[in-house]
Formats: C-alpha cells, sequence, structure tokens
C-alpha cells in the first residue's frame, strides 16, 4: 500500500508507475476523488459534532418554547451525524478498497515492459558444451528415473498432475540442499524459521498475494485459511501491528517452509518433470529494514542469492525484471537465472524483491525511530526452491553414464558422495 500523502503530492508518479505496469491510469483519478469525498466528509462530520455538543450544553438551561425548539434542533443534528458519519465510513472504506488494489511505486531504474524485456545485469559462469564433450545431455527428468530419485508417475497418481515424489537420494537431495541453504543464511546473520504453511487472510492479502496473484493461491474456505505460496508471507506478517525499535534493524529471517501454487495460466507449459508443480518446499530470506537502507539491502540479497548459486557450480545471469513482470508489491525484483541445458534457456531459480514500506504500511508494520514512529521497508528473496534447483544441479552436473556430481559445497550434507550414481541404468 502506497503512501496517501504521497499520491495527493505526486499523482504524476504514481500515473506514470500504473502506466509502466500496464495497469488501470484511471484509477489514481477515483482514487483521488475518493480521498477528497473522505476527507471533506470527514470535516463535516467533524462540524456537525461540534455543533452537536454544542447545543447538548444549551438544552439543560433553557425552559419552555424555547427548550422545545432545541430539541427539535437536536434531532436533526442528530440524524445529520448519523449521516455524515454513515458518509464518512463509507469513503473511508471506498478508500481503502481503491488503494489496496494499487501496485507499489515502480523503482525509476527498472526496465519498462512485458515478461520479455528484461535488463541482464550479469552473467556468472559458462554453460557446459556437451557436444564437445561427445554426449546428449538427458533432461532432469530422465535422470532423476535412472538415479531412482524422482518418481511423478506416482505423484500423479496419488494427487494428480504437477505432484510428485522425491524418493531415495533424491530426498537426501532435498535435505542436502535445505541444510547448506540455512547454514549459509544462518552464518550470514539470518534468523532460521519454520513458518506455518496457513494464513489468515490478513496475512494474504497484508503481502499482496490476493491482488493479481489471487488465481494462484489456494483457500480453504470452510476455514478461510490460505495454503502458503512461499514464506514470504507468514514472515511479513510475523511482526503485524507491531513497532520495531530501530536499533533492532535489520530484522533477517530464513524462512524453510512448503509451498502450494494452483500455477493458474500456465496449462502447457513445464509440464515434463518437477520444474513447475503444485507443491514444494523452499528456503526464503526476508528483512525488515529501515526505508532509507532497502536498496542497499535489495543488492546484499541479490549477492547471497549469487554466493548460493556459485557454490552450486551453475552457470547463471541476474535480470532486472520488467515493470510488467513484477509483483503488486515489489517496486523492483532482480532474478537469477540458471542454464538448464536441455531447454537451451536461462531458467528463474531465484529473485529477489525490494517492495519498500508496501507490505509493512498494509500489515502495520512501524518502527520507532527516536521519537518518530513510521512504516519501515520488506524485503525478500528466494535462497533455494528445491525442484527447481535439482533440475539444474541434474542437468548441468551430468556424466554420459547418467551419473551426476555432486558439487563440493553439498558433499558435506549428503555424506561425502562425490556423484550419485544410476540406479536404473
Amino acid at each position: 500500500m502506497i503512501d496517501l500523502r504521497l499520491l495527493r503530492e505526486d499523482p504524476d508518479r504514481v500515473r506514470a508507475s500504473q502506466r509502466a505496469r500496464g495497469e488501470d491510469v484511471g484509477v489514481v483519478d477515483t482514487l483521488l476523488a475518493a480521498d477528497e469525498r473522505r476527507r471533506s466528509s470527514g470535516v463535516r462530520y467533524d462540524e456537525l459534532r461540534s455543533e452537536q455538543k454544542s447545543l447538548g450544553k444549551l438544552i439543560p438551561r433553557a425552559a419552555g418554547e424555547e427548550k422545545a425548539e432545541l430539541l427539535r434542533k437536536a434531532g436533526e443534528l442528530s440524524a445529520a451525524v448519523k449521516a455524515a458519519d454513515a458518509e464518512r465510513d463509507e469513503a473511508a472504506a471506498e478508500t481503502q478498497r481503491l488503494l489496496a488494489g494499487l501496485g507499489n511505486l515502480v523503482h525509476p531504474e527498472v526496465p519498462v515492459g512485458g515478461e520479455d524485456d528484461f535488463t541482464v545485469l550479469e552473467t556468472v559462469g559458462t554453460p557446459r558444451d556437451f557436444a564437445a564433450e561427445g554426449f546428449a545431455p538427458r533432461d532432469h527428468l530422465e535422470l532423476g528415473q535412472l538415479l531412482a530419485a524422482i518418481d511423478v508417475e506416482r505423484g500423479a497418481k496419488v494427487s494428480g498432475s504437477r505432484f510428485y515424489y522425491l524418493t531415495g537420494v533424491g530426498a537426501l537431495l532435498e535435505l542436502a540442499l535445505v541444510n547448506a541453504a540455512i547454514a549459509q543464511a544462518t552464518a550470514a546473520g539470518f534468523v532460521p524459521m519454520l513458518t506455518p504453511a496457513l494464513v489468515k487472510p490478513r496475512a494474504m492479502e497484508g503481502t499482496g498475494f490476493l491482488g493479481q496473484a489471487a488465481e494462484n493461491v489456494y483457500h480453504l474456505e470452510k476455514d478461510d485459511y490460505y495454503l502458503v505460496g512461499t514464506s514470504e508471507v507468514p514472515l511479513a506478517a510475523y511482526h503485524m501491528d507491531e513497532i520495531l525499535e530501530a536499533d533492532r534493524l535489520p530484522l533477517r529471517y530464513a524462512g524453510f517452509s512448503p509451498c502450494f501454487r494452483r500455477e493458474a495460466g500456465t496449462y502447457g507449459k513445464d509440464t515434463r518433470g518437477i520444474f513447475r508443480v503444485h507443491q514444494f518446499d523452499k528456503v526464503e530470506m526476508f528483512s525488515y529494514v529501515a526505508p532509507e537502507d532497502s536498496e542497499a539491502e535489495h543488492r546484499r540479497l541479490l549477492e547471497w542469492e549469487k554466493q548460493w548459486l556459485t557454490g552450486l557450480e551453475l552457470p547463471f545471469r541476474v535480470i532486472d525484471v520488467a515493470t510488467g513482470d513484477l509483483g503488486s508489491s515489489a517496486a523492483r525484483k532482480f532474478d537469477c537465472e540458471a542454464w538448464i541445458p536441455t531447454q537451451e534457456r536461462y531458467r528463474e531459480l531465484t529473485s529477489a524483491s525490494d517492495c519498500t514500506e508496501f507490505q509493512a504500511r498494509r500489515l502495520s508494520v512501524r518502527m520507532r525511530d527516536g521519537k518518530h514512529v513510521r512504516p519501515l521497508a520488506t524485503l525478500n528473496g528466494t535462497l533455494c526452491a528445491v525442484p527447481r534447483t535439482i533440475v539444474a544441479l541434474l542437468e548441468n552436473h551430468q556424466r554420459p553414464d547418467g551419473s551426476v556430481r555432486v558439487p563440493e559445497l553439498l558433499r558435506p550434507y549428503l555424506g561425502g558422495r562425490e556423484s550419485l550414481a544410476p540406479v536404473n541404468a
């Protein structure tokens, strides 16, 4: 949620942000009108209440016809006060509704455009030349089946399409990734967290996932709970309705949780294997910082993600995501995309988003800086989305015989294994 004062003082900036996102610019004027109605109805209510109180003091001292006339006026004022109160509440609710539908203000350096209009900031590592090595790479599903690590057939039998089992060394690989990711995050000063997978509507709405992303959210209607698509949600709501002391900031948490996504609108995309699934586990970094520190923290999150992918010995690139591909809560987002050999392209593995004050305003998370209390900023960054990371690891580190080399970073978490050997060769 953006600051209403900023909207009034610089509506053109908000219009430009909406236009860059490819969203409705007209909502800005509608919101300005609703805010004006809210403020004017509030003034009208205060004036009537003041008049009502003054009249109430005169009635006990009056008598006869004068008192009758005052009582008549008091009745009219009472009705007018109730009507003004209702109008004020209605205008306030309309203002909040419109404000909640407005995306965060886009950072001025974000490239403008759609999904394909990103800017490549950096490329790290060189994709393997499998032709020069004399063999064609297998995709992750074929490798996973050779290793007895991935079972999508039984996943579909039990739960439907886009579900899977990780079995044997596949399960061990997930645990190794999670432990290694948490170890890196803890060493960087993050507090490890195991978070709820079910949250109340306010937590989901407050983080911005019931707007444009609502179609991908699972809702348990009977209990009015939402299944989280990322631990960003419970981590953002962790300090909901709290005031944090400035000298405690930054606060950094590393959440591990199952994640659930409907993947609506992706029919026919990534249907093979485990790249795009309905349930997966993820390690997520989350930071609470002073607003003036959010850009620097954003860069730090990106560096931690780069450290992780470099440790996994994966070739990847960093992109500055274009305006039309930003989530509503993000002012700017950097993605790290790993090279997937059998797809011959880079695919998203991690992302880092600067949400500035947007989520904190919606969730009423504030900071006390001396005598001043003000909203703070929140940021999130994926460290390890497990299935996609497994996809990249298997394909990039495979050998001609179907075995897979284990990066040195993961070996201590896999009992010292240097490679994963085929079981079903």
